[in-house]
């Protein structure tokens, strides 16, 4: 090998070149058994996920891609915004403090409405997802209309400060897909990520959900390559959001069972 021609073709070390060679190594040693310096806890790190199979942004096309393909204890957190914030505040602290990484399925109309929202969220080291324009069924649009509901998304997360936090992903308004329209979204660049399970906490209270369900809907479904869909604010002006609330327990619970929460965004690569 070339390097290794050069190397013999070197001029054997000093004295002094060594010692400093083994200071150097020492010191090295010494950083490398005192672990990695901590990070800031309000920022979230992605963390590879070497054990997903099929790594890469097209070996997501042709997919509804509702579970991620892994043998492995790994599981996705996911949070769909287009109503209000009310939650965030709750879902950012305790993605913190675990140092969780989450993506979040935004739509065009929340980021006009919540910039601040959106910049806080990439702050924190999370993906943003594409989550249409306005949330219309796309069967109701024709192809121009789900063009123009992608697109306009793309453009108000990026004109809100998402900055390099957008991510190739889209997510169908209601989970409905079909082939043809993930075909589509395919060709605008956008890989279709669904999810396993929604813990249906966004119902409230008023539509007969708690805590506790949400919670047992979540470790339900849990399974090696799962995708938990929750949502960071409630309809019709309520505050109270009972997914923010079952967050906590729900990742206590994934760690307890010996699964570890990844970032989608180690499933693109770099």
């Amino acid at each position: 090998m070339r390097v290794r021609s050069v190397i013999t073709g070197c001029r054997p070390p000093g004295r002094r070149l060594l010692a400093a060679g083994a200071a150097l190594f020492a010191v090295l040693l010494g950083a490398s058994a005192q672990g990695p310096v901590a990070r800031p806890a309000e920022t979230v790190v992605p963390s590879p996920a070497a054990t997903v199979e099929g790594r890469g942004l097209r070996a997501l096309f042709g997919s509804e891609n509702r579970v991620i393909r892994t043998r492995e204890r790994l599981v996705a957190v996911t949070f769909n915004a287009a109503w209000n914030e009310a939650g965030l505040d709750a879902v950012l602290g305790e993605l913190a403090r675990r140092r969780a990484p989450a993506t979040f399925f935004l739509t065009g109309d929340f980021a006009d409405r919540h910039p601040a929202a959106v910049r806080r969220i990439a702050a924190a080291g999370h993906g943003l997802g594409n989550h249409s324009f306005s949330h219309p069924l796309f069967q109701d649009l024709d192809a121009g209309g789900r063009r123009q509901e992608v697109l306009a998304a793309d453009r108000a997360l990026r004109a809100a400060g998402a900055g390099r936090a957008v991510t190739p992903f889209f997510r169908f308004p209601y989970g409905e897909t079909s082939a043809a329209h993930i075909r589509e979204v395919n060709a605008l660049g956008f890989a279709d990520i669904e999810f396993t399970t929604d813990t249906n906490g966004w119902k409230g209270t008023e539509g007969g959900m708690t805590v506790d369900r949400a919670v047992d809907r979540a470790l339900d479904a849990l399974r090696p390559g799962a995708v938990l869909q929750m949502h960071v604010g409630a309809s019709q002006g309520r505050t109270e959001v009972i997914d923010a609330e079952a967050l906590p327990r729900i990742l206590d619970a994934f760690t307890a069972r010996g699964y570890r929460v990844i970032d989608l965004r180690t499933l693109v690569g770099d």
